[in-house]
């Protein structure tokens, strides 16, 4: 006999943001700042696009395993 509730719902459990790496869908600047660790700002979504005009879905591959 056990002491939890048979009509007792297993709690959610809260998954990670998921983002694109550009394999499935081109990667978006705010993909790319957020691969990369950092904190979206108007400054960072412009570096972001600029190093996917140079290195396209590449860009992402340095933050990714």
């Amino acid at each position: 006999m056990t002491d939890k509730n048979e009509d007792e719902q297993p709690t959610a459990v809260k998954r990670p943001l998921q983002l694109r790496t550009g394999g499935e869908t081109p990667i978006d600047p705010e993909d790319l700042v957020r691969v990369s660790g950092r904190d979206v700002t108007p400054e960072r979504l412009k570096w972001a696009e600029r190093l996917i005009n140079e290195k396209g879905s590449a860009a992402a591959e340095r933050y990714l395993p």
